[in-house]
């Protein structure tokens, strides 16, 4: 049986954030003229992914500077955004292990026949960097996704909720990394897509530091 608080959240926020997810990945996937559905798929996903990453980012500090003051420790917009920026991040990451080294993935964060010029297997180069970024920052956001609901904050409590999903931060700094390092790697960078990454990355940090510099200046007074 679902709450009234749940309908509401399907109804207000997962619906039209869903809506607004499929659909800006679609027109992205039709904007490709790539010749196969894996290409397509892993560049439609990657900007909502980050786009919705850095929006579940910018929610606090808003607020703060709106001086909405006594919100919910877990805000269900914000948790209803992330829920949908991790299940586009992880699907990106999937999706994005078969698109460049068919059938072999494992070649993503190892060398091949690494014995002949390495001296340890872990890929240290600009494309290993950009994996192992995009793979750590899944892995996080997947964990936060896991335990983006009310059984999981009982459970850890609010402190310790608070504590695991502030692992958010870290994620979307290695997204950050992993795109801007993808746009070096592919040799063949997009200046508006890279435009659009770096103008979501930039309003994140200003609007985190804003809403840091807010709630320091709250505190001394």
């Amino acid at each position: 049986m679902i709450s009234g608080r749940m309908s509401r959240r399907l109804l207000r926020h997962h619906l039209p954030i869903g809506l607004l997810t499929l659909g800006g990945a679609g027109l992205l996937y039709a904007s490709r003229d790539y010749r196969d559905v894996i290409t397509r798929l892993s560049f439609a996903s990657a900007y909502p992914a980050l786009l919705l990453v850095g929006l579940s980012l910018m929610i606090g500090p808003w607020k703060l500077l709106k001086r909405r003051r006594g919100a919910a420790i877990s805000m269900d917009l914000r948790r209803d955004i992330g829920i949908w920026a991790g299940l586009a991040s992880v699907f990106h990451a999937v999706i994005g292990n078969f698109e460049h080294l068919r059938g072999r993935p494992w070649l993503y964060y190892i060398y091949e026949n690494w014995q002949d010029k390495h001296v340890q297997p872990f890929r240290h180069d600009e494309f290993g960097l950009g994996n192992f970024t995009g793979l750590f920052a899944a892995l996080i956001l997947l964990a936060l996704l896991a335990t983006s609901n009310d059984v999981s904050l009982r459970k850890l409590g609010t402190p310790g909720w608070k504590q695991l999903q502030r692992w958010v931060y870290g994620a979307f700094a290695l997204l950050a990394v992993h795109t801007f390092t993808y746009q070096w790697v592919i040799k063949k960078p997009n200046l508006p897509w890279i435009m659009l990454a770096f103008a979501a990355i930039a309003t994140t940090g200003v609007l985190q530091y804003l809403g840091y510099e807010r709630r320091k200046a709250g505190s001394h007074r």
